[in-house]
């Protein structure tokens, strides 16, 4: 059975709940890494949302973030990071998000991510377009380097591994208006799709950060690859680069210099 956007939508929103009443409190913090961390509250949104989709669509694959893969019918599997930008909400800062996708037969079909803080609800089906809180939505028409604000990440290990993504960085500092780093995968890619950021390019991400923001990048006109040019960033180990069509040219090239 497969989901209709508008049942993802208010899974999302009551996740987002759990976030929204847990914000600015003390949290139970506990290590993953050196600084990637989980909280109580990713659990019980993470366990919120298994709820739902268990109960409407049992034994589905689920990809989350915090208990890994959950093995069921190969045609159908979810995508779910049950609060992104963990290591902001710790901290007191606002911008994290949930995010949910879903994929049937290989290819995403719906994505929805939610901002509970500033109540943004991010929703695309596929063919159906990007919509911002009911609105439409779409990328900017920003088509050169020098006038674009990009936003990018790093992973996890960058002080150890050298695909660290800090010699993009300082490219792209250098070639464009400005280059931001919000904390949250999801978020980045969402404000593609709103046209609030020109472009976007991370290395090492994992399914579930950038599922449904790559749906809603392509459904608002826009294109989301590795950063090889290739459509398969779900694999592993995954990269993302997602822009309009003109500027994801120019941000392909840089991103294949030495």
């Amino acid at each position: 059975m497969q989901p209709n956007l508008e049942h993802v939508i208010e899974i999302a929103r009551a996740a987002g709940e759990i976030l929204r009443q847990g914000y600015g409190q003390q949290h139970q913090v506990e290590y993953k890494g050196e600084i990637d961390l989980v909280t109580e509250i990713d659990k019980q949104s993470e366990a919120l949302i298994l709820s739902e989709i268990n109960k409407h669509y049992p034994g589905q694959t689920l990809f989350t973030e915090e208990s890994g893969e959950h093995a069921g019918q190969a045609e159908h599997v979810w995508y779910i990071d049950p609060l992104d930008g963990t290591l902001n909400y710790a901290h007191g800062m606002r911008l994290f998000c949930v995010s949910i996708a879903y994929a049937h037969q290989g290819y995403l079909t719906l994505g929805v991510i939610y901002d509970p803080l500033a109540d943004e609800l991010f929703a695309a089906q596929r063919g159906q377009g990007a919509q911002l809180n009911g609105q439409p939505m779409h990328v900017s028409q920003v088509d050169s380097l020098i006038r674009s604000l990009l936003v990018t990440g790093f992973p996890y290990d960058a002080k150890i591994n050298p695909d660290n993504n800090f010699a993009e960085f300082q490219r792209f500092t250098t070639l464009s208006q400005g280059v931001r780093r919000l904390g949250s995968a999801a978020l980045d890619l969402a404000y593609v799709a709103a046209g609030r950021l020109d472009g976007y390019w991370q290395k090492r991400l994992n399914a579930w950060d950038v599922a449904a923001g790559a749906l809603l990048v392509q459904e608002a006109g826009g294109l989301a690859t590795d950063i090889h040019g290739r459509p398969d960033y779900l694999s592993q180990p995954q990269s993302i680069l997602a822009a309009n069509p003109a500027l994801h040219a120019l941000m392909l090239d840089v991103l294949g210099e030495e």
